[in-house]
């Protein structure tokens, strides 16, 4: 289980890495299939410039740079990782965009990952209701189950 302001790495392929309630937060997936590798973060808010502390993981320029870390010290290079976007939802209606946290979180973490040369695969975000999100690590597959709905593969896991 991997909670808010969390992220978590795993090479073992009995491994199931899940983020519960994804409402406004990002659960970025980070994959190696090739090698068998995945990464999770919970990512909470899109930027740790407010001077704001919390868990590495929390926010999405602190949380891009330290998964990719993560999974470098498990043997995924950078240029195999895929990623997957799950979340970002606008869960309260606002009358300013700028309030929209879900979407600064899917805008942060898509920067950043642009900006680490790593390229989004597959992305399950947006709407007004939050999702859970499930990483199998020894396929690679990644499912997503909105509140009543049936849990539905996002990302096959096949290896480039």
């Amino acid at each position: 289980m991997v909670r808010m302001g969390e992220l978590h790495v795993s090479q073992d392929p009995e491994h199931v890495l899940a983020a519960i309630g994804l409402g406004s937060c990002i659960g970025l997936v980070l994959l190696d299939c090739t090698r068998r590798r995945a990464g999770l973060a919970h990512i909470v808010l899109p930027s740790s410039e407010s001077g704001a502390r919390g868990d590495t993981g929390k926010f999405a320029d602190r949380a891009v740079p330290a998964l990719l870390q993560g999974m470098s010290s498990i043997g995924a290079p950078r240029q195999r990782l895929q990623a997957i976007l799950v979340g970002g939802a606008q869960m309260f209606a606002v009358g300013s965009s700028a309030l929209d946290i879900g979407k600064r979180n899917e805008q942060a973490t898509r920067e950043a990952l642009t900006s680490a040369g790593v390229d989004v695969h597959a992305a399950d975000t947006g709407g007004n209701q939050g999702r859970t999100v499930r990483v199998y690590v020894g396929s690679g597959r990644v499912t997503v189950k909105g509140p009543g709905a049936t849990e539905t593969e996002l990302f096959a896991g096949a290896a480039r």
